[in-house]
C-alpha cells in the first residue's frame, strides 16, 4: 500500500511540475528560453491554418516584398511570435530601424531560433527559422547596431506582434 502512495505522490508531483513549467512557457517568453520542443507538422497542415502568403514565406521561404509590413512602424513595448506556432521570437527592445523594408532585430530570445546556411543567391548568407515550427523567417547580417552588431531581417507577414499589455497566445499544437 505504502508503495502505490508512494508512486501515485511521485507520478503527481511530476506532472505538476510538467505543468506549471507548460503555463509558465504559454505566459512568459523567457520562461521559454532553451526549452523549444519542436512542432512537428505537415505542410498540407500548415497550408491550412495559413494564409496564403505566410505559408509561402514561412514554408517555401518566399521573402514578402519590402516596406509592405506594418510592423515596420510597430513602436509599442512588446512581443513578436512566429505567425504560425506563436513561439515568441523578439522583443520590442531588440527592434530597430534599418532602412531595408523589413522589421529588423539586433538580437532573437535566445534559443527560440536555429540558422542555417542559404547558398539560394550563390553565395552564402545565414538564414533563420523558427526553432519550434522551423517556418522560415528571415536572414541575419553583420550590419546591425550595437550591441551585437547583427541585423535579424524578419518577413512581417512570418511574426505577429502581441502588445505588452496582452497576454501571450498559446503555443500551437
Amino acid at each position: 500500500m505504502k508503495r502505490r502512495l508512494f508512486i501515485a505522490g511521485a507520478v503527481g508531483s511530476a506532472l505538476a511540475i510538467a505543468v506549471s513549467r507548460n503555463i509558465g512557457a504559454i505566459t512568459d517568453p523567457s520562461a521559454r528560453k532553451g526549452d523549444v520542443v519542436p512542432l512537428n507538422k505537415s505542410k498540407d497542415e500548415w497550408k491550412k491554418l495559413l494564409e496564403t502568403q505566410q505559408f509561402e514565406v514561412l514554408f517555401n521561404e518566399a521573402t514578402e516584398g519590402p516596406w509592405t509590413s506594418p510592423l515596420n512602424k510597430e513602436k509599442r513595448d512588446g512581443t513578436y511570435v512566429c505567425a504560425a506556432c506563436n513561439q515568441p521570437l523578439f522583443l520590442s527592445e531588440t527592434k530597430f530601424d534599418s532602412g531595408t523594408g523589413w522589421p529588423s532585430f539586433y538580437q532573437p530570445i535566445e534559443g527560440n531560433t536555429e540558422t542555417k546556411r542559404d547558398w539560394s543567391l550563390l553565395f552564402p548568407r545565414t538564414e533563420y527559422h523558427c526553432g519550434r515550427c522551423g517556418g522560415h523567417q528571415g536572414h541575419v547580417f553583420n550590419d546591425g547596431p550595437e550591441p551585437t552588431g547583427k541585423r535579424w531581417c524578419n518577413n512581417g507577414v512570418a511574426l505577429r506582434f502581441v502588445p505588452a499589455s496582452e497576454s501571450l497566445p498559446i503555443l500551437r499544437v
